[in-house]
């Protein structure tokens, strides 16, 4: 279609050309009739050959630059097929710097994630499967039991089969969060609000109150006062994750300190507690989910690997940044969140 436009563009144009040559030279009568049909003649055979020539070339550079042009845009349509058929394809090449190429750049990124999401939605499964194993075989294997009367229910096996219960319960309700958390279209934006962070701090300390002293260990608490906002619920809950580790895994002697501080447009927070070492290469890995560097303490206590990497999507939706440092027995975890 576009080569007929080109080449009805071109003799029309020779044309036009044509008829205004002849007009203009037999207006001027210098010619006889013999002279102007050979005049027109002539002229006529150059522009039938000009046009053919320009024809041809503006052709083949349409049929170049066309092809160029579709060439990417049908890469783009075999890979959406196979995305539609469950398959991911290769990365989609284009040296186009327009929109062809903005548009191939963002579909590789897009095919990227999906890719990423596939492999962070199985692997969640495949823990979460490997996590609720054990205590559902726990409390099928003594249930089993009870009804066939190979044992006799008591307090202490009852209370048992409630914990196992509660830990199945918790992890659920962990996993619900940290979805809810990472989802990048949560409701929790429209949930911030101007909270001064001093006010949680004193909330989340005094929840502990009968546990620290039931295990005997001193919290020392000192927040700055600030208000800013915030998500007061999830901010909560990170408190909440990071001191009830530092409870869990409390070793040693000393105070559990936790201190928050404004610092121009950045508030920070730390809490120090003395703990097990945390080795280099697992400071970043404690974060991520159902990680635990110690995978029998993490049992007994009820842990389920998920605190730190729900504290870690709560504090990424604030748009600031959580790390630990480890040294000498005590484990200090520092978080900076932006005040707005």
């Amino acid at each position: 279609m576009n080569i007929i436009v080109i080449a009805s563009t071109i003799l029309l144009s020779g044309l036009a050309v044509y008829n205004t040559a002849c007009v203009l030279v037999d207006s001027l009568g210098d010619l006889n009739d013999v002279q102007q049909a050979q005049f027109n003649s002539s002229l006529f055979n150059y522009l039938m050959i000009f046009a053919a020539v320009a024809i041809i070339a503006a052709s083949l550079l349409q049929y170049s630059m066309t092809k160029n042009l579709i060439q990417p845009v049908q890469q783009l349509i075999e890979s959406t097929k196979q995305m539609k058929d469950g398959e991911y394809p290769m990365p989609v090449e284009s040296d186009d710097h327009g929109e062809i190429g903005e548009l191939t750049e963002h579909f590789n990124g897009l095919v990227n994630q999906l890719k990423a999401n596939d492999a962070d939605r199985n692997k969640l499964v495949s823990n979460l499967s490997h996590e609720l194993r054990t205590p559902l075989t726990n409390l099928n294997g003594y249930l089993k039991a009870l009804r066939d009367g190979h044992i006799e229910g008591d307090r202490e096996l009852y209370n048992s089969l409630l914990d196992e219960s509660k830990r199945i319960t918790v992890l659920i309700e962990q996993v619900e969060l940290l979805k809810e958390w990472g989802e990048i279209s949560s409701n929790h934006y429209t949930e911030y609000k101007n909270i001064n962070i001093s006010n949680l701090v004193d909330q989340c300390t005094g929840m502990f109150k009968l546990q620290l002293e039931k295990k005997n260990i001193q919290l020392e608490s000192s927040a700055e006062d600030c208000t800013f906002r915030m998500n007061a619920e999830g901010i909560l809950q990170v408190l909440t994750n990071l001191i009830d580790n530092a409870v869990n895994y409390y070793e040693g002697a000393g105070q559990i300190i936790l201190k928050g501080a404004c610092h121009k447009r950045i508030y920070s927070i730390s809490l120090s507690s003395p703990g097990p070492v945390i080795p280099d290469d697992e400071k970043d890995l404690i974060f991520e989910r159902f990680h635990r560097m110690d995978n029998s303490r993490s049992r007994e206590t009820g842990g389920s690997g998920l605190g730190l990497a729900i504290a870690k999507e709560i504090i990424k939706k604030h748009d600031g940044t959580i790390e630990v440092e480890s040294e000498a027995g005590m484990n200090t975890f520092f978080i900076s969140v932006p005040i707005r």
